[in-house]
């Protein structure tokens, strides 16, 4: 995973809440064996429509989404973030997310940001009115910056290392590889034994 330390971009408004995963990709997307890809299957069914927000070309490109409380509820299904990724979108912006999305979405380098429902329709308005308009997001000092709006947003200082150094789970496991080569090294000879990287 790529460190995460600074977004710079335009603003996508969906002001819609509860959001869950079945819209954000549906199921017939999720047949393919790779992590890429999905992202030709994110808001595949409001896509239909030619008045949808990622239809609109001032807002192609943007790399924030600014949404509405608890998205990403329903199935846990990691796709979600995966397709969020793959169309190019690097933080989502909104009062409230899933627990199982949030975490899905931090393990891949993609930021989500929470912030009162107030501060959420003045960016809402922000990016209507002039979709050119950019938005600052500092993972360290866990700030976002938009015209006039200055805001700090909760981020724990696990998340925070993890997206600063670019760290994925196996990254993180991988941090351990001498206590592992250690302990695989006392286990009993009739045990499985793990291949260690670097041993």
């Amino acid at each position: 995973m790529k460190a995460v330390r600074r977004i710079t971009g335009r603003g996508v408004p969906l002001p819609r809440r509860d959001i869950d995963t079945d819209q954000i990709i549906p199921s017939r997307y999720l047949k393919r064996i790779e992590r890429t890809g999905f992202g030709e299957g994110l808001f595949a069914e409001w896509r239909a429509d030619p008045a949808f927000v990622l239809n609109d070309p001032r807002y192609a490109g943007a790399q924030i989404l600014i949404t509405g409380a608890n998205f990403g509820c329903g199935s846990s299904r990691e796709h979600a973030a995966w397709a969020l990724e793959d169309h190019g979108f690097r933080a989502i912006v909104a009062e409230r997310f899933a627990d199982i999305f949030r975490g899905n979405a931090l393990k891949i380098g993609l930021l989500p940001v929470e912030l009162p429902a107030g501060t959420i329709a003045a960016l809402v308005a922000a990016v209507t009115t002039d979709p050119a308009i950019s938005i600052d997001i500092d993972v360290a000092a866990r700030t976002l910056r938009c015209g006039r709006i200055a805001v700090s947003f909760p981020l724990d200082d696990h998340a925070t290392e993890r997206l600063l150094q670019g760290l994925d789970d196996i990254a993180i496991t991988l941090r351990s590889v001498d206590e592992i080569a250690v302990f695989e090294s006392r286990r009993p000879a009739y045990l499985p034994t793990v291949a260690v990287p670097g041993t």
